[in-house]
Formats: structure tokens, C-alpha cells, sequence
């Protein structure tokens, strides 16, 4: 059966084959930052975007770098304007939509389809946690989101 996948899924394959990246091990903020023209830096202030300036707080654990990453990533290449000049049920609605970016960027749907997850869920989500180094329940949360769209709906022992 082929894979259908959904607008979100689309455009971060389409990102990173653009920029060369195609496997778990290449997920690297910098080099993602570098190869798409914008300025990665660590500070120890709450993770953000400026302009094309993404800022990530220094103060947290590399997995929750890298979960920054991916939702900063999102404001950066899809949101425009200044969060402080939209109304507040638009800032939620980005919110919501950085949020649920950072899943498939951090752990893309067609690197997840190249792998053999185990059946059983724990060692699923293990397996997700350490191939794209989230932590276990972003791991959880992308596991039980790739079933549900991927229509296999994995029954796990």
C-alpha cells in the first residue's frame, strides 16, 4: 500500500530533500539552520524566531533543543509578522501549528516509514527516541500520530 501523505507531512520531505537531508543521524539543528539560509544561536532565554533568526534556550536538555528547533522552525518558514501585533486566538491558532510542525520535523513521517518499529509500543517509542533523539513522550505522541494518519493502526502487545 502507498503512503498518502498529508500537507504538513509534504512540505517537511520536500524541506529536507531540498537540503540533502534523508536520514535520522543527519537531523542536526545547525546544519539544518545553515542550509536553509538562517541563523541558529543558543542563548539562555526562552527559545524564539527574529526575522530569520532562530534562538534557542541554552538552559534546556538537547532533546529539548531539538523539540525547540522543530517548532521555531515552523514560525521561521510558514509565520509572518510579529506574535505581539496578532490577535490572540491567531497567536494560538501559530501555536498550535508550530507545535504539531515540530512532531513531523523532528521525527519525519519518511524516515519513519524506512523504519521496522517493533511491535511491541514501549520499544516502538524507545526506538523513536533514540533514532531522533526526542524525548519519550514527544516520542509517544509522534508514534500514536504516524498510526493513526498511516492507517496501520499497529495494535502493540
Amino acid at each position: 500500500m502507498k503512503y498518502v501523505y498529508n500537507t504538513i507531512e509534504e512540505y517537511v520531505k520536500r524541506m529536507y530533500e531540498s537540503i540533502d537531508i534523508y536520514l535520522p543521524q543527519q537531523l542536526d539543528t545547525e546544519t539544518i539552520a545553515t542550509r536553509l539560509g538562517m541563523i541558529l544561536e543558543f542563548f539562555p532565554h526562552e527559545s524564539m524566531v527574529i526575522d530569520q533568526m532562530i534562538i534557542i534556550d541554552d538552559r534546556l536538555s538537547p532533546e529539548q533543543q531539538w523539540q525547540d528547533f522543530g517548532h521555531e522552525l515552523c514560525h521561521a518558514l510558514l509565520h509572518v509578522g510579529n506574535q505581539v501585533c496578532v490577535p490572540f486566538p491567531f497567536k494560538l491558532y501559530q501555536e498550535w501549528k508550530a507545535a504539531n510542525f515540530a512532531f513531523h520535523a523532528c521525527v519525519p513521517t519518511f524516515m519513519l516509514l524506512d523504519m521496522e518499529l517493533p511491535g511491541e509500543e514501549m520499544l516502538a517509542i524507545y526506538e523513536i527516541q533514540r533514532s531522533f533523539k526526542v524525548e519519550q513522550e514527544f516520542a509517544q505522541k509522534r508514534l500514536q500520530q504516524y498510526l493513526a494518519n498511516s492507517n496501520m493502526y499497529q495494535s502493540f502487545k
